[in-house]
């Protein structure tokens, strides 16, 4: 037997909405009223509860009467619940066949979408890790090539979190070639963050002049089809991944122009 107090909860369950509930609740409660009674008692503003008895009325499940001039309203019988619940069985039938219908024309606008390149945005702290996880996610070696201010990379990661990416670039076998400012910081990077690892793991760097090259983020090309670019900045941590093998190739191009150019 459904008590007052957990009617409201039963008839959510048999599809009504959670404002929905607390009216019908409120009219066998209160055995019909007013909408002004109805608002009070379920504790709803009267425009909602208006907007709502309508819809409740457009379903079959309450109807209004006139009472001393003005709009009174009652629950129907209780088997137009189940008649309510039926036609919602029916309407979800009739979804599905429709979805069946459509998936051949989805399938072909999915095509066409997933040939476009695809954009991550990320931002905070956890944001930029998951993009730098990204990067040793996969178990096939390539070459990653990067514009990077490694001081400021390293300001930011996390010792530990820093020391895991470099251990898995080296399990993986994924090689670094890096453009990098001529800070002193900068330059002691690598020979101080890669000691003691393998010789070919070891990233071979370039260094440009500080003074006219003075990025403060860094840009990655990985993977087979991958670039992440990472704003540094702590005050506003940001970066996006975007999945594209055009963009990726550009990318390694315009990287390969860059080194050869660098005495």
């Amino acid at each position: 037997m459904v008590n007052e107090h957990d009617l409201p909860a039963t008839l959510e369950k048999i599809g009504l909405s959670e404002k929905e509930a607390l009216i019908y609740a409120s009219l066998i409660s209160l055995g019909g009223a007013f909408p002004t009674q109805i608002a009070e008692h379920a504790k709803l503003n009267r425009t909602t509860v208006y907007k709502i008895l309508l819809g409740l009325s457009i379903k079959g499940l309450v109807n209004e009467i006139k009472k001393k001039n003005k709009i009174f309203y009652q629950v129907e019988k209780p088997e137009k619940l189940l008649r309510y619940a039926k036609s919602q069985v029916t309407l979800a039938q009739d979804r599905v066949e429709k979805t069946e219908k459509l998936i051949p024309d989805f399938e072909g606008l999915y095509s066409a979408f997933t040939n476009k390149p695809k954009i991550l945005y990320f931002e905070g702290l956890d944001g930029i890790l998951s993009i730098y996880e990204d990067q040793i996610s996969g178990a096939k070696k390539y070459e990653m090539l990067a514009f990077s201010n490694a001081s400021e990379l390293e300001n930011i990661f996390p010792a530990k979190f820093f020391e895991n990416y470099r251990r898995s670039k080296e399990e993986i076998g994924i090689t670094t070639r890096g453009i990098i400012p001529d800070t002193e910081k900068d330059k002691t990077f690598v020979p101080r963050l890669y000691e003691g690892y393998k010789e070919e793991i070891i990233p071979k760097a370039k260094y440009v002049p500080s003074a006219e090259f003075s990025f403060k983020g860094e840009i990655t090309i990985y993977s087979d089809n991958k670039v992440s670019i990472v704003n540094l900045n702590k005050e506003q941590l940001t970066g996006l991944i975007i999945e594209d093998e055009t963009i990726h190739n550009m990318m390694r191009m315009i990287f390969e122009l860059s080194w050869k150019g660098i005495k």
